[in-house]
């Protein structure tokens, strides 16, 4: 009787433990799905799953070491470009600059990194002046062209400069990331999306 009992209470004891663990898987599959929700009402395509933005160290246009991981705490649009770009780069600053505007207040947990694909040209002053016509809080970054490469690199970003007699010009790729306060890459915005795309997706990143 005693093993009988011993039994019982085992098996009670164990369907108890089956119940619980069915729940929190159950409690887990609802949380990844409503992430997963989420995620999709993002106007930028996701990253599925997320992953830590690659960090990097080069020189700011503030005049001070730029690390990406120092930006923890808030949301990071990181973008590629460079100064004397005719048309894509102003372009995609200007829907920046117009988007950071819409969240308001909220826009100062925003940061937006500028890396540029023309070291040659773009010292970190020049880099500064050339910003600051968009948006003073926007930072540059510059470096070495073999600093430069390998952060492109990590973010598989092409750059291919193109000779024009004495000038040159640099075909790059053109997309953006959005990486949330924990560092974590989220989506990928391609060229082309207006202010209102973005402020919508930053502000869901924001509500997180």
């Amino acid at each position: 009787m005693p093993i009988k009992n011993r039994f019982s209470s085992s098996t009670a004891r164990s369907g108890r433990q089956s119940r619980a663990g069915w729940l929190l898987a159950a409690v887990s599959l609802v949380v990844a799905a409503t992430a997963s929700a989420a995620a999709s009402a993002l106007k930028a395509g996701v990253f599925d799953p997320p992953r830590l933005a690659p960090d990097f160290s080069l020189q700011g246009s503030n005049g001070a070491a730029l690390k990406l991981s120092d930006y923890r705490g808030k949301l990071v649009v990181l973008g590629f470009g460079f100064t004397s770009c005719p048309d894509v780069c102003p372009t995609t600053l200007s829907v920046l600059s117009s988007a950071r505007k819409k969240l308001g207040a909220a826009g100062a947990e925003v940061q937006v990194v500028y890396v540029t694909v023309d070291p040659e040209r773009d010292t970190a002053a020049r880099m500064k002046q050339y910003l600051g016509t968009f948006d003073p809080t926007f930072i540059g970054g510059t470096g070495s062209g073999e600093q430069l490469a390998a952060v492109r690199k990590d973010y598989g970003i092409q750059a291919e400069k193109k000779v024009f007699g004495d000038n040159y010009m640099v075909a790059h790729s053109s997309y953006v990331y959005l990486i949330d306060r924990k560092g974590v890459l989220r989506a990928l915005m391609p060229y082309g999306h207006t202010p209102d795309d973005y402020a919508h997706d930053l502000k869901m990143l924001l509500s997180e």
